[in-house]
This record gives structure tokens, C-alpha cells and sequence, in this order.
């Protein structure tokens, strides 16, 4: 099993930063990449950035948030961080971490989602 837990949530205003941290724990065979999702109220869950577990670290941004925020991984350890820059309160919403991994060689490929962490976007 894969467990996260989410740090670096709070209060931020317009035009601020905020980091995320994700800490990955457990035990699998194989992490194959590590994201960020968020959660408005009333909105579905929408993908937010992407990072290969991998050595070449490939990254994937939606589009609201390209050029604002970036999404990195510690070399030596599981943790992923989100940096969100320039912040609008439109990026207010439950942040989530996601793996997508397998636990095992014999098992398939799963994701595993963290409680999330709150941010609040107000001046």
C-alpha cells in the first residue's frame, strides 16, 4: 500500500506563493509518476500538474496553471512538492496528491490519493 500525506496548505493572497509538499510511504515495486490534483466546491476534481517518477522527470501542466506553478521531485526521496506562484483566487481549492503506482509485480497499476490540503486564496 501507498500513503500520502500533504503538507503546505493555509492561506495565501492574490499574487503570493505557496509550497505543497506530498510524502510518499509504504511499500511498492514501482512509482510511475507522482501529481497534483485540486477540488473547488461545486466543481469536479481536476488535474493540476504531473511529474514522472522516472529519471527524466517529464512534466505535465494544465493549462490554468502553466507558467504559475511547478511541480519537482526530491531525488532521494518520495516527497513531491507543488510551487504555486502568482497565485489567483481562482486556484482556490483541496489540493491532492496522487500516485500511480504498482504494489506489486503481479499487480496492477493503481492510483493512491492523499487526504488533500486546503488552500485559501484572500487578501
Amino acid at each position: 500500500q501507498v500513503q500520502l500525506v500533504e503538507f503546505g496548505g493555509g492561506l495565501v493572497q492574490p499574487g503570493g506563493s505557496l509550497r505543497l509538499s506530498c510524502a510518499a510511504s509504504g511499500s511498492w515495486y514501482f512509482i510511475y509518476t507522482m501529481a497534483w490534483y485540486r477540488q473547488a466546491p461545486g466543481k469536479q476534481r481536476e488535474h493540476v500538474a504531473t511529474i514522472s517518477a522516472d529519471t527524466d522527470g517529464k512534466t505535465l501542466y494544465a493549462d490554468s496553471v502553466k507558467g504559475r506553478f511547478t511541480i519537482s521531485k526530491d531525488k532521494n526521496s518520495n516527497v513531491v512538492y507543488l510551487l504555486m506562484n502568482n497565485v489567483k483566487p481562482e486556484d482556490a481549492a483541496v489540493y491532492y496528491c496522487n500516485v500511480d503506482a504498482q504494489i506489486s509485480y503481479w499487480t496492477s497499476r493503481e492510483g493512491y490519493w492523499g487526504q488533500g490540503t486546503q488552500v485559501t486564496v484572500s487578501s
